[in-house]
């Protein structure tokens, strides 16, 4: 059976079912158990499922992240809206964090031009900015996950200790009414993380979707964002925790 064929049973076995240990796993594609732990050591760090002992588990009760393509064509427009708000904030000579995600490459494509350092582990924002002879371009290392164009895992984490930004452009899967901005994949969790130890300032551009969105993983609260950028659409509710709290509300 070829690997991208028992990648995709192992992820539709784990939708079925939430979990399953690797004996288990093995049995149903009928293949050895040491192949199975490879398969999942490779998806974990794809993050595709999460290794747990003696199997895996999907995230959030089993959802399966969309591809990047495919999360960028979704709201392109308020997204873009969202982005130009968003890179008002920027002022020439700032060094900028760009998180992962579809939102924060339409940012990077509205600082083409201007004279500022980005810092990301975003690929998408890395191939739009690659040729701009203004913006300096610093590339995080750490493990590829192809489908969603960005940098994961401890490397990524540990660079991130080693940098300072002025703002971070930051991104969620959710965000509830508790003030909790969360995400659904673990990869992608503590890399936010990392990033907002390594910012001055949080700047959370968030589609009214995601009031409250989804996700199982905890980033921050609301009281460690210092501005929301949204549109006027969004939870009012929740907007009003965040002004509380102390952040800004910006909308588009």
């Amino acid at each position: 059976m070829l690997q991208r064929e028992r990648d995709r049973r192992i992820v539709r076995a784990l939708r079925a079912k939430g979990t399953a240990s690797a004996a288990e796993l093995a049995r149903h594609l009928g293949v050895s158990t040491a192949t199975i732990r490879r398969d999942l050591q490779r998806l974990d760090r794809g993050g595709e499922l999460t290794r747990v002992y003696g199997g895996a588990v999907l995230d959030d009760e089993g959802s399966v992240e969309m591809p990047f393509a495919v999360t960028d064509d979704a709201e392109g427009e308020t997204k873009d809206a969202l982005a130009a708000r968003a890179v008002k904030l920027v002022n020439d000579g700032d060094v900028l964090l760009l998180d992962i995600g579809t939102t924060t490459l339409r940012v990077a494509r509205h600082l083409r031009g201007r004279e500022v350092t980005v810092i990301t582990s975003n690929i998408a924002v890395f191939d739009e900015l690659r040729d701009d002879p203004v913006v300096e371009l610093v590339l995080l290392g750490g493990v590829v996950r192809r489908h969603y164009r960005s940098l994961v895992g401890s490397l990524t984490e540990e660079a991130l200790r080693q940098v300072h930004a002025d703002r971070l452009f930051l991104s969620c899967t959710g965000i509830r009414r508790d003030g909790q901005v969360l995400d659904n994949m673990q990869v992608e969790a503590s890399a936010k993380r990392a990033m907002l130890a390594a910012a001055e300032s949080v700047v959370l551009v968030a589609h009214p979707a995601k009031f409250p969105g989804k996700g199982s993983l905890r980033i921050c609260g609301l009281a460690d964002i210092d501005v929301l950028v949204t549109t006027e659409d969004a939870d009012n509710e929740t907007l009003e925790i965040c002004r509380q709290a102390g952040g800004e509300v910006l909308t588009s």
